[in-house]
């Protein structure tokens, strides 16, 4: 494309020939009516170039059905292009011939015998809208190193693109393109901090030889493939909406974008329609498995269009952990939001595993043993109770510092980055009682208090003398009950999600993708993929409930003897109140539902009237 005299019937027919495949020239498709019109020096208006636009469009697709061809066309005008490359975008490539108004004049004129005029050239200049989307190549070059400029160009696309080399990107880059991917990588420049980070990275990693690095976002996104798939890895928040922002104007419709952060699902959702909106595809996309996993193989939860998945599908499979029948640890979630959802709650699910591990810690060292002792204790679990947060712990209780160990030297305040809140204010949302995910998070919130904590205990120190009188099998034991109660929770809140928002979530292959890769991996993942085929409540299934009932005497002496201990443990504390509230038959919230209709008339319901009528009493006597 490009005004006319910028040759581009001369490099279209050279790069035909190069590419050995047809070559047309729109010139020869115009209409009697169009070339009267300009032989009489008057300019083509829209209504002209409609017919002859879709004659050239219906060329194009004509000619897809073989190899594909080169069309020659002014196309000045970004409607015209959308015209000529209509339902074929994904297959269209344009070149854009720049010249200046001078040179094309100079070469108009010296051509014979042809309909366009230079008294024609600024009515063309006047109309030009350049292309955001197009191999731009300058016509002061010769005509012969103008086509290998095509060339190159056009050898020069990746498939799939990253946007964002923080340490995840970073690694997810890396993987992709060991698996034998095209990649482009960008990062943003800023000046005196961030200057040629993705060059940088291309350079520091065999792997990456063939990457397409860049700091600006235009060639960034012309280097790839269409429709384009690019991989947001930026921090969750207003930075997806402003990078969205600044991509939107060189995307096309039925170009896809991924976000791989860890983004509130609501946001997800928002953007979804929005970009819905654009034609342009969104998939909210959650990553787990930290810096190695990312690189290795993570767990892949992609939400968002189906047909959409289907085109980034071979790439976040081929880049996933495979569990243990070699099945990539990725499947299509469900729509909109629901691929950042299920990563919310695996992160909640995870906060409860930790702080498990971490009152467990509290626990053992108030039996009398020091880090490598403990280390040696949860070894012994991994037979029954392995999971990948179990290895770590081990791992992090062994790490010396000169000749103490490293943990006693890390200040006791723990962070978090939001996903634990997110979760906690769904279950709230929702209506489901993920009690453990709330404990664990304010469990959080407590530790960074640290100043006050220091300053309490001068006045609340704990009274234990002696050591806990517990069994390291007692203590085993309630781990597992305390475990199997968190899962549950984790997945009936999912469940719940799914029902609420028509999302059809298979818990089953939730598990399955989350036996290996993830932070969550367990043996007992691996175990809920069978249990999920037959029910969406785990504590229906006949093997927990006995496995339940043979633990919960080791659940209830161990918080008896911690609480008697003033030792801290409020996710194994809740795991057993939480099961003793849901297993009572009658409960206490008849006094609380008379309480509300005292003060607020709110009502209540009766147990001998079986129409579930409402009632509203004047409680008082007088």
């Amino acid at each position: 494309m490009g005004v006319s005299g910028v040759g581009k019937s001369t490099i279209g027919s050279l790069l035909a020939k190069e590419l050995s495949i047809p070559f047309f020239d729109g010139d020869d498709y115009h209409p009697e009516e169009n070339i009267l019109k300009m032989s009489k020096g008057e300019p083509l208006n829209d209504n002209d170039r409609l017919g002859w636009l879709q004659t050239l469009n219906k060329l194009a697709i004509q000619q897809l059905k073989n190899k594909g061809c080169i069309i020659v066309c002014s196309a000045l005008k970004e409607s015209y292009r959308t015209i000529l490359s209509a339902t074929i975008t994904q297959h269209t490539k344009w070149v854009f011939l720049k010249g200046s108004f001078n040179l094309i004049t100079e070469r108009i004129n010296a051509r014979k015998n042809h309909f366009m005029s230079s008294d024609l050239l600024k009515s063309q200049f006047d109309i030009l809208e350049e292309p955001k989307n197009a191999i731009t190549v300058s016509i002061s070059l010769t005509p012969n190193t103008i086509v290998k400029v095509i060339q190159k160009k056009l050898a020069d696309t990746s498939e799939f693109g990253l946007f964002g080399l923080g340490v995840m990107g970073k690694s997810l880059s890396r993987n992709l393109a060991s698996k034998g991917f095209a990649v482009s990588l960008f990062n943003r420049h800023v000046d005196g901090k961030e200057v040629d980070i993705a060059k940088n990275f291309k350079n520091e990693f065999k792997e990456l030889a063939t990457a397409l690095p860049f700091d600006s976002i235009a060639p960034f996104v012309n280097s790839l493939q269409k429709p384009r798939k690019i991989m947001l890895m930026v921090n969750a928040g207003k930075i997806v909406d402003q990078v969205i922002k600044d991509l939107l104007p060189f995307l096309e419709e039925g170009d896809i974008l991924i976000d791989g952060g860890n983004s509130n699902y609501n946001k997800t959702k928002e953007r979804f329609d929005y970009l819905k909106s654009k034609n342009i595809h969104f998939i909210g996309t959650g990553v787990s498995g930290g810096e190695e996993g990312a690189l290795k193989g993570p767990s892949i939860m992609p939400g968002g269009d189906k047909k959409a998945y289907k085109q980034v599908q071979p790439y976040l499979e081929a880049i996933a952990a495979k569990d243990a029948n070699n099945l990539p640890c990725c499947t299509h979630i469900g729509t909109e939001g629901s691929g950042h959802f299920v990563k919310m709650v695996h992160n909640g699910i995870e906060y409860v595993e930790m702080q498990l591990l971490a009152e467990t810690f509290l626990m053992l060292k108030a039996m009398g043993n020091n880090p490598d002792q403990i280390a040696t204790v949860l070894e012994g679990w991994k037979n029954t109770a392995n999971s990948y947060l179990l290895e770590i712990t081990i791992d992090i209780l062994q790490k010396k510092d000169g000749d103490d160990w490293l943990v006693h030297n890390i200040m006791d305040k723990a962070g978090n980055k939001g996903t634990g809140n997110w979760t906690t204010i769904a279950t709230a949302e929702l209506g489901v009682p993920s009690t453990m995910i709330a404990s664990a998070l304010f469990a959080r919130y407590i530790s960074f208090f640290k100043d006050e904590r220091v300053a309490a205990n001068i006045h609340f120190k704990s009274e234990q003398k002696t050591k806990l009188n517990l069994t390291n099998t007692e203590l085993l034991n309630a781990y597992k009950f305390a475990r199997i109660i968190n899962h549950y929770q984790g997945f009936r809140l999912i469940d719940e999600a799914s029902t609420r928002y028509n999302w059809g979530l298979n818990l089953s292959e939730l598990a399955r993708i989350w036996t290996n890769g993830c932070i969550i991996r367990s043996d007992f993942m691996s175990h809920l993929v069978n249990t999920f085929k037959t029910t969406t409540n785990i504590l229906t299934n006949k093997q927990i409930i006995e496995e339940l009932k043979t633990l919960k005497p080791s659940i209830k002496k161990v918080v008896s003897e911690c609480v008697l201990n003033d030792l801290p443990i409020p996710n194994f504390s809740e795991s057993i109140n939480f099961l003793n509230g849901f297993s009572i038959a009658d409960s206490s919230a008849n006094l609380i539902q008379a309480q509300r209709d005292y003060f607020g008339a709110h009502t209540y319901q009766r147990k001998n009237d079986v129409s579930n009528k409402f009632y509203h009493t004047y409680w008082k006597n007088n």
